[in-house]
């Protein structure tokens, strides 16, 4: 897993480079995340750890605190999740995730990048199944089994911990991020994560041809201009 891990964490295209960009969808997330589990970060746990994100991202504080605002009064847009799938160039995997309040323009949207780079989007549950839904933590420590050991205290189901130059990356099933956090931070204190978030992990990657990489940053930069696509995961080994 770790090696996917590591292709994707340095070739995937995340966000637009745009400052204003990446403020505007971390304000998004963190509305809609407050609105639907509580606007207090002491309570809701998945909206503390995206507000920690954010400002490591050097989001300004007062659009975190808009959203929270925003949330806090019940006003404001209805956001919902959705995510597309689809096949890029050397017919790698992609997985595009979205906020909208609009799924019929969002979807046309997003259907139109696949098109215009001549890549196709797929059915839901196309490319899922190489994926997997993770949640990771990476920190500086320097032994993993006094973090496994922890984890284990904790009855946390783990999938993997790694090792590598100072720093323990934790994999774990999404659906133990709460569980998996509350451990670690417990139990080593002033814990700073370098990565804290659910991502989709592919399981192998696909090498993408040199003629094929002209399309496929078409593809990531048309993504990335969507102002509805939140995340953008894929297998390709750039």
């Amino acid at each position: 897993m770790g090696r996917a891990y590591q292709n994707r964490k340095e070739s995937i295209a995340k966000t637009a480079t745009a400052k204003s960009r990446v403020y505007s969808r971390f304000g998004r997330e963190i509305y809609v995340c407050a609105k639907q589990s509580g606007p207090d970060p002491d309570a809701n746990l998945a909206l503390r750890s995206l507000i920690d994100r954010a400002k490591k991202e050097q989001v300004p504080s007062h659009v975190i605190d808009k959203a929270l605002d925003k949330a806090q009064g019940g006003a404001g847009e209805d956001f919902s999740p959705a995510r597309y799938e689809g096949y890029g160039p050397s017919n790698c995997m992609v997985i595009v995730e979205c906020l909208t309040d609009n799924p019929n323009r969002t979807f046309g949207e997003v259907r139109n990048c696949f098109t215009k780079s001549k890549c196709k989007i797929g059915e839901q549950g196309s490319v899922m199944h190489s994926f997997e839904h993770c949640a990771i933590f990476a920190f500086k420590h320097d032994n993993e089994d006094d973090v496994l050991e922890a984890l284990m205290e904790a009855d946390v189901d783990v999938g993997d911990v790694e090792f590598d130059d100072g720093v323990v990356t934790v994999f774990a099933p999404h659906t133990e991020y709460a569980a998996t956090r509350q451990a670690l931070t417990a139990a080593f204190a002033d814990i700073d994560f370098d990565t804290d978030e659910i991502q989709f992990v592919p399981h192998v990657t696909t090498a993408i041809a040199e003629d094929d990489m002209p399309m496929f940053e078409r593809l990531m930069d048309m993504l990335n201009d969507c102002d509805d696509v939140q995340n953008i995961y894929h297998n390709a080994e750039v």
